[in-house]
């Protein structure tokens, strides 16, 4: 079982996970803070910690500035420096392949691999959200479709940037003054739909060869660049055990069309969990979570995702909606929340709780283990993507609490047990083009 820790909102998984007992919302800009989570997390065998990142404020309404923490550092800087303080856990940083270069991330990523020792990975994310977009000079975000052709060629120049230089071609010989073998290096010349890029990188060859790619997005257009390729996949994880084992294969079937071997593209379901020493404690702590955050904010998170201000709609009445316009934004969640609509009558303020509640699987460790080896062992899951309700009290009970538990099933390595990222998930070092 593969478990990567993720930190999405600096203080956990939730718009106001910072308000929860054991927080430390005054220790989001220090370097301590992070790396005590990446530190714990090696220490439980997980094989990466994952820093999400989006490039703005959330600032469209005035309770996202108000209630929410929008603090989050420049991931390279940041997983640069962990380097120093952890040995084997991977290390993965978010990319938008939207508002960034190529060329710039083929070295970034490329130097955290070689800083890291073979640790990196990069999670090709595309960008939602207007406001990005006008950090950028644009008015509104790329189109769906285009966004993730960008994704596309995006990857393709980055994997032959890493593929400049020919292992061995850079020998540096004092006595000759050769530094290196001119027939070892190579000219990218890429022109495509969104990019020219001739190259080659600056850089040798990282030392994974490639640092392994991760994506989210469970849309169509992102699944058919996941099974192109990504290495591993975040997904939705609050489907019943028959809906993931279908989403499970249909991104193994994908990988398989593309020509690739299905164990090569990992599936890791989101989860986060909130424990307590019983069921019905477990459930009073997500509802701890739900008291603390103020219904305005709750609804101006719907809000968002719709696409439609709701403020001035009554929160106890049956909500409607026209989904026929979709979204441009992150359609899972849009679908998600089109989904529970059609199944139930819900009133605006049971929808946004419900929408909350489906995110978090409340439960003792015992149940939270089981939960994880039935969907590990029964064809779901290569893995999870856990996403804690607050930090970094839920890492830690985590891994004094759940983490023994799944060792002694048998379904998770005591530690990691080697010294690559790639190695740690099972993955082969892919060759360069030109060998």
């Amino acid at each position: 079982m593969i478990l990567t820790a993720m930190v999405f909102y600096p203080g956990g998984e939730h718009l106001t996970s910072w308000r929860l007992p054991g927080g430390r919302p005054d220790e989001y800009v220090s370097f301590g803070y992070y790396e005590h989570f990446a530190r714990t997390a090696e220490r439980a065998g997980f094989a990466a910690v994952f820093y999400a990142d989006e490039l703005y404020v959330w600032d469209r309404f005035g309770s996202g500035v108000e209630h929410v923490a929008n603090v989050r550092p420049e991931p390279f800087g940041l997983l640069g420096a962990l380097t120093r303080s952890t040995e084997r856990i991977g290390l993965v940083a978010t990319v938008s392949t939207t508002y960034n270069e190529p060329f710039h991330t083929a070295r970034q990523v490329g130097t955290l691999d070689f800083l890291s020792s073979g640790r990196a990975g990069w999670n090709l994310v595309t960008s939602a959200s207007d406001e990005e977009a006008r950090n950028f000079g644009l008015e509104r975000n790329l189109d769906h479709a285009a966004r993730y052709r960008r994704g596309a060629e995006f990857v393709e120049v980055v994997h032959g940037l890493w593929d400049s230089w020919d292992d061995g071609a850079i020998r540096p010989d004092v006595a000759s003054g050769r530094y290196a073998d001119p027939a070892g290096m190579h000219v990218l010349d890429h022109e495509g739909e969104f990019f020219r890029v001739r190259g080659p990188l600056n850089l040798p060859r990282p030392p994974q060869g490639r640092p392994v790619l991760f994506q989210a997005g469970s849309s169509e257009d992102g699944r058919r660049l996941a099974g192109r390729h990504a290495e591993a996949v975040f997904v939705p994880g609050s489907a019943p055990l028959p809906g993931a084992r279908s989403l499970y294969e249909d991104y193994k079937r994908r990988a398989v069309e593309n020509g690739r071997d299905r164990s090569h593209l990992l599936v890791l379901p989101a989860l986060s969990p909130v424990l307590g020493e019983t069921p019905a404690r477990a459930l009073e702590r997500l509802e701890e979570i739900e008291a603390l955050t103020p219904d305005r904010l709750s609804l101006d998170w719907l809000s968002h995702h719709l696409g439609v201000d709701l403020s001035d709609r009554p929160l106890d009445e049956r909500f409607e909606f026209d989904f026929s316009s979709g979204s441009n934004q992150v359609q899972t969640v849009f679908e998600g929340v089109r989904k529970l609509v059609d199944r139930e009558r819900f009133t605006l303020r049971e929808l946004y709780r419900a929408m909350l509640r489906r995110r978090f699987l409340p439960g003792t460790p015992e149940q939270v283990a089981d939960w994880m080896t039935e969907r590990f062992t029964g064809g779901a899951a290569d893995g999870f993507t856990l996403a804690f309700s607050s930090l970094p009290t839920g890492l830690e009970e985590f891994a004094e609490q759940v983490v023994p538990l799944l060792v002694r099933r048998g379904v998770l390595a005591p530690e990691l047990p080697a010294a690559t990222l790639r190695e740690n998930l099972g993955l082969p070092v892919p060759p360069s083009r030109y060998r």
